[in-house]
């Protein structure tokens, strides 16, 4: 069983949000009679380093010229999530047209769009009930939209996809929580994850009262998933008593940006064929790729090359690729070899919130089907992705540089995704503070980074690691000058660590 080492929020900080004693307050609820999952979860990529900076935000604002121990920045830098459009990222045009069109209908009437966002509008509203977007859609999203994009995995894949197996939601993680319920009966129950892993899955692993089940990526050979690990992982949880019911897989890798080989994809499906385990596969990241060495694979496509019967839960989202749209929440999930039965109660939990937005459920499909070539938009879609595409990989291949220039500081060629995660020597003052106060030395160490650089980072503990080691996530999104402001602040705040900062 994964012995996780997650930070949690400070007891100042859950202090602080309890009413003090003498003030009178109603209701049923306090902190002390939660449910004990609910207070055990954590979600690092939003905890105790980010209401640090949250607390500095109100000092930073209140600074006049007068102000003593003024802070040594005069702003912040949100490196701590993947959120594009939070640091200066555009929406691309073609796809906020089409949205526009179908928030209000009118407009497809006007010229004030190319034509073929109108005719992409239409075709959409002319499948939507009363072409109403305000109004509730099937359980699984709205066929036209759902049709889209089993044409998408069609092409992708190279295999036929029937809508039917496509649930559009809010967002990918929503997708992986109701998936997450399938395959969670009981305290004994267990899904292999990888670590480090994103945090939504060991959070959500709590709620659910399962148990999280670590198996270790191997950092030396860029992240890779080793089979005799997974095999050590399955084989110590059963000892303890624990079903293996689902192995998950981020890839492109979360936080570790790290591409999967063809050949790792299949070892990872014979490896869950012959154990009977359900794969959660994390792709939301497969159109942010910045090696020209590899490519992205889809777990479902190996899974139809080999003519595997595992059931595979594929996830992808508006949130991330070129696209960047994360507060839109759209998502999806392609059904594998899922039992009927399994099927109809995966149905059940999708109605119980009755449907996913449809603007969100509109922009996934939208996203996956660029705009036709020769069309009007193409050229503009054509130029904006290339940009887009084109800063990322020179910010992935630079932060690894910079970042590999470092004494104490190594990091991984960042293939993927949006992220470094560089592994940390930490030592001297950061280390003698952590063991005074009991707390992971990388959540000190990001913790002292954002009170000292305003640079705002999630500390590797978060996401757990190999005992003995410590990385913090940064995201590749700044544009480049900011960037490179903050790979200098970090060089400058890790030469300093050792020795502290004193008067």
């Amino acid at each position: 069983m994964m012995k996780a080492n997650v930070p949690v929020l400070t007891q100042a900080l859950f202090k602080a949000a309890r009413p003090s004693a003498a003030v009178r307050h109603f209701g049923a609820l306090n902190r002390e009679n939660l449910p004990k999952n609910v207070l055990d979860c954590t979600y690092a990529v939003r905890g105790a380093v980010l209401h640090k900076a949250e607390e500095l935000a109100k000092r930073l604002e209140a600074q006049t010229p007068d102000t003593k121990d003024k802070l040594p920045f005069d702003k912040f830098v949100p490196c701590n999530i993947g959120n594009p459009q939070a640091v200066g990222g555009a929406p691309l045009t073609f796809h906020r047209q089409v949205l526009a069109c179908l928030a209000d209908p009118p407009l497809i009437e006007t010229d004030l769009f190319c034509e073929d966002v109108r005719v992409r509008a239409q075709k959409y509203l002319d499948g939507i009930h009363d072409s109403r977007v305000g109004a509730y859609s099937h359980s699984k999203g709205h066929l036209v939209l759902r049709k889209e994009v089993a044409d998408w995995l069609s092409r992708r894949d190279h295999c036929e996809t029937d809508p039917e197996d496509v649930y559009l939601t809010d967002g990918a993680s929503a997708a992986v929580k109701m998936v997450l319920q399938l395959c969670v009966r009981d305290k004994n129950d267990g899904v292999l994850l990888p670590v480090p892993q994103y945090p939504l899955y060991s959070a959500t692993m709590t709620l659910l009262g399962g148990q999280s089940v670590g198996y270790y990526l191997n950092e030396e050979k860029g992240w890779s998933i080793d089979v005799e690990e997974l095999a050590r992982s399955v084989t110590e949880f059963r000892k303890s008593g624990g079903t293996p019911r689902a192995i998950v897989i981020i890839n492109p890798g979360n936080p570790t940006g790290q591409v999967m080989s063809h050949e790792n994809i299949l070892e990872v499906l014979r490896f869950a064929e012959k154990e009977n385990l359900v794969v959660l596969a994390d792709e939301v990241y497969q159109d942010n790729i910045h090696t020209d060495e590899k490519e992205f694979i889809s777990v479902r496509k190996s899974a139809q090359e080999i003519g595997s019967k595992v059931e595979v839960f594929s996830f992808h989202s508006v949130s991330k690729g070129v696209t960047g749209e994360c507060g839109l929440r759209g998502g999806l999930v392609h059904c594998m070899n899922v039992d009927p039965g399994v099927a109809e109660q995966m149905l059940k939990l999708a109605s119980i919130n009755l449907c996913s937005n449809v603007l969100g459920q509109s922009l996934m499909a939208s996203i996956l089907t660029p705009p036709r070539e020769g069309s009007m938009s193409r050229q503009l879609w054509d130029k904006e992705t290339n940009a887009i595409a084109a800063a990322y990989k020179r910010r992935a291949q630079r932060v690894t540089e910079r970042l590999n220039q470092m004494e104490g500081i190594s990091c991984q060629p960042i293939e993927g995704a949006m992220y470094a995660f560089p592994n940390v020597t930490i030592k001297g003052h950061l280390m003698k503070k952590a063991i005074s106060t009991a707390t992971p030395a990388d959540q000190v160490y990001c913790m002292e980074m954002v009170a000292r650089t305003g640079i705002i980072t999630v500390p590797g503990s978060g996401f757990l690691q190999k005992p003995g080691t410590f990385h913090f996530r940064m995201t590749i999104l700044p544009d480049d000058d900011t960037l490179e402001t903050v790979l200098d602040k970090i060089e400058k705040f890790h030469a300093e660590h050792a020795e502290g900062w004193f008067p």
